[in-house]
């Protein structure tokens, strides 16, 4: 029982992530800055993004432990090297991996008559997890409770979610005036597969009785709902391919999210921008099975080492008590919240260009530094990450972002961007966390981002 459920909470961990793009936001010369705050000020005429190309994205991160702590060649046994591991964390610690592919995407510049209007749309496929580190779970796992009598172990430090699904979107900006940009994207959901586990409570401790009897008292209030799995888990004879294809294309659980976004310019170089990004949900109702544990158990014993199965009267007394129950009951996720904030003040002379087509403001300064906040809600506290940043238009046809970031996983995030539009293409290519790259495996973070996409200029101004 042990060696399961210490597998089953490290693969729960490895399989989680975060979504803060700091580099993207607000990085114009690059569409999918859009994807970021629907109210960006981009002036491009139109650009399509390379079918599956576009934009590639995938985001690491732990904040309890690196691959480097369970896994160096140094001499140092796996299994103390766990327990350093577990012992050094805190149920408030958790991992992440974020992994996003743009499926197509586009956008262009409505007619004369609202020459202050865009319009973008798209579609992309996201795998989306996140998980806290189940301490007393793992605690238990590795040496059970006979060394930790009086000590209350919480049932609720198992807080994980993950989901695959593709989004389709379409968005809208307008330029209320010379110095606001309003934005707004609606968005359909289809889920591939959904596992939620985020309001488990209960505890379970051991204390001693009277006659050397030990006392031992478990309640459990436990519920993991999973939607799109249970078709391949008892004797599928389909075809998996084909069936995450047509879950792909809104054959999924479906469901409908908004995002928000505006830009202001208080005065002609200071920026202003926010953005809440996937207000939204998801219905589940095909494909749903749901586990619930629930109940409590009061175990009496000459020994104080509880371990199910040594018994079998014990084993049908703790099944009986709290029974493992099958649901098929409709239920409804949130997506994560994001909500983004920033602002800019630009500098240096200004500059002229023969093609205003990276999506800069009118008015192009040669740097730009800035602030920005990024805040998702999770489970318990929100995660937050800080970012400073400068930009630098290094050419007319390349642009720099560098960006300083304080957050949950690091203190020393120091990431770069790059933006170039050669003729019509556009190539751009963003990197988190440089420092780390010496060595990876000792990274508390990694974030990486490409893409390629065609970008036309206003038809107003000349090649």
């Amino acid at each position: 029982m042990r060696n399961v459920l210490l597998i089953f909470i490290f693969t729960v961990s490895i399989s989680c992530f975060s979504q803060n793009r700091q580099i993207l936001y607000n990085f114009t010369s690059t569409p999918q800055s859009l994807l970021t705050n629907p109210g960006s000020d981009v002036k491009y005429n139109w650009f399509v993004g390379i079918p599956l190309l576009s934009g590639i994205s995938t985001n690491v991160g732990s904040s309890g432990f690196s691959v480097y702590d369970l896994f160096a060649n140094n001499g140092v046994d796996f299994n103390t090297k766990l327990r350093n591991v577990v012992f050094s964390t805190s149920r408030n610690d958790k991992v992440s991996i974020n992994e996003q592919l743009e499926i197509f995407s586009a956008g262009f510049k409505l007619g004369d008559w609202q020459e202050g209007s865009y319009l973008s749309f798209g579609m992309y496929q996201e795998l989306d997890v996140f998980a806290y580190l189940p301490k007393d779970y793992a605690i238990l796992a590795l040496d059970g409770n006979k060394d930790y009598l009086g000590k209350v172990f919480d049932m609720g430090d198992l807080s994980a979610r993950g989901e695959m699904l593709s989004v389709f979107h379409l968005g809208f900006h307008k330029n209320i005036s010379e110095k606001l940009i309003l934005g707004a994207r609606g968005k359909i959901y289809s889920s591939i597969f959904n596992v939620s586990s985020t309001k488990n409570s209960g505890y379970f401790y051991t204390i001693r009785g009277t006659n050397s009897i030990y006392e031992q008292v478990i309640s459990a209030n436990g519920l993991v709902n999973t939607s799109g799995l249970t078709n391949y888990i008892d004797n599928y004879s389909g075809n998996a391919k084909s069936d995450i294809m047509k879950k792909t294309f809104f054959g999924g659980n479906l469901g409908l999210g908004l995002d928000l976004g505006l830009t202001y310019y208080p005065e002609e170089n200071l920026q202003f921008t926010a953005s809440l990004i996937d207000i939204g949900f998801i219905s589940h109702t095909k494909e749903i099975e749901s586990y619930r544990y629930k109940g409590h158990y009061n175990y009496e014993g000459l020994t104080p080492d509880f371990v199910l199965g040594n018994s079998n009267n014990i084993l049908d007394e703790f099944n009986d008590a709290i029974p493992l129950d099958s649901l098929h009951t409709k239920y409804t996720t949130w997506r994560p919240l994001k909500f983004n904030s920033s602002i800019q003040y630009s500098f240096g002379d200004g500059r002229s260009s023969d093609c205003n087509c990276t999506g800069e403001n009118e008015n192009k300064y040669t740097n730009s530094v800035g602030a920005q906040l990024f805040v998702m809600s999770v489970p318990r506290t929100p995660l937050m990450a800080l970012t400073a940043f400068y930009r630098r238009q290094i050419f007319d046809s390349l642009e720099m972002k560098a960006t300083y970031t304080v957050d949950s996983f690091s203190s020393k995030n120091i990431g770069l961007g790059l933006s170039t539009t050669l003729g019509k293409v556009n190539f751009y290519v963003l990197a988190d966390n440089l420092l780390e790259y010496r060595d990876i495996s000792k990274a508390n973070s990694l974030s990486f981002q490409l893409g390629f996409n065609i970008i036309f200029p206003d038809k107003n101004t000349p090649d």
